[in-house]
């Protein structure tokens, strides 16, 4: 999925604002939930955090405290920079974290855990508690007119399609799923856990 990201980096965010191929969606509320997610984020307690698979560095921004940006995608992290998501940044594996054990307080993911199939779900969750004793996990929520688990054909600018495995959460679900956690926000198009 490397190729995927590098491809869409400059394009990532149109889905979050609503432009590009994704002009003229009907999503009522989106923007406003938008805006409250990224609160929520800034309102987590500032920690020292590790943001795996922080793609263009969206929501990094509002991370509190010191925080490092993983991504695989060179694309992807050089648009985090030039947003100054963060306060390093690192390419590298979301299933082998090139960090030492314990060394954050918190790992954070946005739009990752979701494209993680079983086994890879596995890893990722093994190698965040591994790292950080707190893990957070921002997602898509799951909707009436969504399949729990689906592959989705995405469309970018330059016409290609692009294959995604894609699953949407209900918060309890979600924090089932991560071992037992809290709903730190549950909207129609989004959800945040902490476990």
């Amino acid at each position: 999925m490397k190729a995927y990201y590098d491809a869409r980096a400059r394009e990532y965010d149109d889905w979050i604002e609503g432009v590009g191929v994704y002009e003229g969606r009907e999503r009522p509320g989106w923007h406003e939930e938008v805006a409250a997610l990224c609160s929520v984020v800034a309102a987590l307690p500032a920690a020292r955090t590790l943001d795996v698979a922080a793609g263009s560095g969206y929501f990094t921004r509002f991370l509190p405290g010191e925080v490092v940006a993983l991504d695989q995608s060179a694309a992807m992290l050089e648009v985090a920079r030039e947003r100054d998501a963060a306060d390093e940044y690192v390419s590298g594996d979301a299933l082998a974290l090139p960090f030492e054990d314990g060394s954050f307080e918190r790992v954070f993911t946005g739009h990752f855990y979701g494209h993680l199939e079983d086994e890879d779900r596995e890893r990722f969750l093994a190698e965040a508690r591994r790292v950080a004793p707190e893990l957070v996990v921002l997602d898509s929520a799951w909707r009436a007119d969504v399949e729990r688990e689906e592959l989705q054909e995405r469309l970018l600018r330059d016409g290609s399609r692009w294959n995604v495995y894609k699953r949407y959460f209900d918060p309890d679900q979600l924090a089932e799923e991560l071992g037992g956690g809290r709903t730190v926000f549950a909207g129609r198009w989004f959800v945040v856990v902490a476990a």
